[in-house]
């Protein structure tokens, strides 16, 4: 989850500026219908353009960039994994005041997991090991940050917090998780994301992954964050076993779990939602 960049990188997102944007930059698509999609995050405001079309305009300066990542990278992806992903159309231009690129994407049909539908759902963990693995499986160049450069930040946010957790537990939980063998591999792809707001569901079953921004090279260890997410004890297990996860990397999987979890609830304190689905993943982070 990227957090925001300040109220001065905040423009204002109408459906009339999106409508302008689209009409003149992709006029095949001017006799289209435009519906704002609620809710769409914290990163886009996301209109649907028809039946199939998605329009994402990033609504602070931290998601800029997603627009022509997502656009190289996941055409190449796509082919080698098992669950969905956006399929890009088109970038546009800044224009009509509105200051960056923004995106046209193929409508991914579903809903956006939750908790209460897929944490006790073994086949769900069983699909998102199967995911990971197939992501990490396409070569990669480059490498990507570890979990060091959160140090600093990660332990103001302990401090932060130490009211409503156990501060020296996460504080255990941090050091073990910087002290574990790092990563010594290749670097592999990885999704840099992955929480429920960035998964689809139908009919019940996990069938999409959303959201690339973060797409990059390195640790494959930041994306059992959503284990701490979505999963219950049980289907955590089931995740692990069948992604074949060594313990370092499993420890420090928990410390990007519990980072990533600080770092949301310190700088969406006021969103309820947020502080619902953070306090669940610093939690269970803390639990294993």
């Amino acid at each position: 989850m990227t957090p925001p960049t300040g109220i001065d990188d905040r423009p204002e997102i109408g459906t009339a500026l999106v409508r302008r944007l689209v009409d003149a930059q992709f006029p095949q698509w001017a006799g289209l219908s435009l519906t704002r999609v609620e809710p769409a995050g914290s990163d886009h405001v996301i209109h649907r353009l028809g039946d199939g079309l998605a329009v994402r305009l990033p609504c602070h300066r931290g998601a800029v960039g997603q627009a022509a990542k997502e656009m190289e990278w996941l055409p190449r992806l796509a082919p080698h994994l098992p669950l969905a992903v956006p399929a890009p159309v088109a970038v546009g231009a800044p224009g009509f005041g509105y200051p960056w690129p923004w995106a046209v994407a193929r409508w991914l049909d579903g809903e956006v997991a939750t908790v209460d539908a897929l944490s006790h759902s073994r086949p769900a963990a069983i699909a998102m090991a199967r995911f990971l693995r197939a992501l990490r499986s396409v070569p990669v160049p480059g490498g990507g940050p570890g979990l060091i450069e959160r140090d600093e930040a990660t332990r103001a946010a302990i401090a932060e917090t130490a009211g409503v957790f156990d501060a020296p537990a996460m504080t255990d939980l941090w050091d073990a998780a910087l002290a574990a063998p790092p990563w010594g591999r290749d670097p592999v792809w990885v999704h840099g994301d992955l929480h429920t707001g960035n998964l689809l569901t139908d009919g019940g079953r996990l069938s999409a992954v959303i959201d690339f921004g973060n797409l990059g090279a390195g640790d494959p260890a930041c994306d059992l964050t959503i284990a701490f997410t979505l999963m219950s004890p049980a289907c955590r297990t089931a995740f692990r076993d069948a992604l074949a996860t060594d313990e370092a990397t499993w420890t420090r999987g928990r410390g990007w779990a519990l980072s990533t979890g600080l770092n949301a609830l310190t700088h969406y304190a006021d969103d309820a939602r947020v502080v619902a689905q953070t306090t669940r993943q610093i939690t269970q982070a803390l639990l294993g």
